[in-house]
């Protein structure tokens, strides 16, 4: 195994999933990460539809290294019933999706060949 150095890792994304029936939850907790997280990490687009490799419909937390430690323990402890997928960004979409992510909650299977 090679092993590579953080080094790779030029920021962070985290996916919040959620369904019609999550929704409210997914908005709720949302506004709780905007307010608590105010202006230190990015919002993305609330996607009421699959976007991507992601099979469910979610938005996205961008965040760099030097937030991830506070920020993943935040979502750990905070997420109630949402999933998250979590993964770095290195450049090699592929394999930052499928090979270094990290879940919160339950995982799910990804839309891989969309990175392909």
């Amino acid at each position: 195994m090679t092993l590579r150095d953080t080094s790779a890792i030029e920021s962070w994304h985290a996916h919040v999933y959620f369904d019609s029936n999550s929704r409210d939850a997914a908005w709720a907790f949302r506004e709780q990460i905007e307010a608590h997280w105010s202006g230190k990490l990015q919002l993305g687009r609330f996607h009421e539809r699959p976007v991507g490799p992601h099979p469910m419909w979610s938005y996205q937390l961008a965040f760099t290294q030097e937030q991830f430690a506070a920020l993943i323990g935040w979502l750990t402890l905070n997420h109630g019933t949402l999933d998250i997928f979590v993964h770095p960004n290195t450049g090699d979409a592929l394999g930052d999706h499928r090979d270094a992510a990290i879940w919160i909650g339950r995982s799910h299977e990804l839309v891989l060949s969309v990175l392909t």
